[in-house]
């Protein structure tokens, strides 16, 4: 028969149990790197540079991850990553990020995502926006070293870029000149 000490007694050992067992997850997500984590999410551990110290995952697989500055990485392509890296981890790729940019002829370009196959075919795809790039998984064995530097050129600010609305312009004044392909004369 169940007392009410009993109960109390059983709820004690319950929480008990709960709250080591919280403290003991936390421990070994605590001892082990961002390189672990990778690993452990079927990711090669060379998509981050050395020297990440800091890092935070929660249990819906956000992470951030933390480096001294900002810096370099040559593989095929150079790639720029800022001092704070973010994105959505889940089994064989990384959605939503943000803090890594690919740099593709003379321009850099956001990385938005990456993503391995499974099962592997050896290739790791990342998305530009523009465009979708892959390389080898070899070449992401190994944290790369990284050099200092600062952030890619934003072309906003010099104008190369500029952000639109979605509407392209038309003027009244235009007439039926805008819309078709015949030749109009001023």
């Amino acid at each position: 028969m169940l007392t009410p000490f009993s109960g109390v007694l059983y709820l004690s050992i319950v929480s008990m149990w709960a709250f080591q067992m919280s403290n003991s997850w936390a421990l070994s997500s605590d001892s082990m790197s961002i390189y672990d984590v990778l690993s452990s999410h079927g990711l090669p551990v060379g998509l981050l540079p050395k020297g990440v110290k800091n890092y935070t995952l929660d249990d819906s697989g956000r992470f951030d991850a933390y480096l001294d500055q900002a810096c370099n990485a040559k593989f095929e392509s150079e790639l720029y990553y800022d001092r704070k890296l973010s994105g959505w981890l889940s089994y064989g790729q990384i959605g939503n990020l943000s803090g890594i940019s690919a740099q593709e002829l003379f321009l850099w370009f956001p990385v938005m995502g990456i993503r391995v196959d499974v099962p592997s075919s050896g290739l790791i795809h990342f998305d530009v926006g523009v465009v979708h790039k892959q390389f080898s998984l070899s070449m992401f064995e190994t944290p790369p070293n990284c050099t200092a530097s600062d952030h890619p050129p934003n072309f906003e600010d010099v104008g190369l870029i500029r952000k639109s609305d979605g509407y392209l312009p038309y003027r009244s004044d235009e007439g039926d000149c805008a819309r078709t392909e015949t030749l109009c004369s001023s």
